[in-house]
């Protein structure tokens, strides 16, 4: 797994988000990840594991 993932990332995930995206923004980090859709803005708190497991591939750092 990929996980050279920070605050500020660029991340895709394995699925989509309603909106019709699965680009998202790290905005927060700690035992729980927050991200921010970058195409509707909403936020998610995930479990680190969680994440982990549901994210594809970091974009960008």
């Amino acid at each position: 797994m990929n996980k050279n993932y920070k605050l500020g990332s660029i991340v895709m995930m394995k699925k989509d988000h309603p909106c019709g995206t699965n680009k998202w923004e790290v905005v927060r980090m700690g035992a729980d990840i927050k991200i921010k859709c970058l195409e509707c803005g909403r936020f998610i708190m995930l479990p680190r594991i969680e994440f982990e497991k549901k994210m594809k591939k970091v974009i960008s750092e």
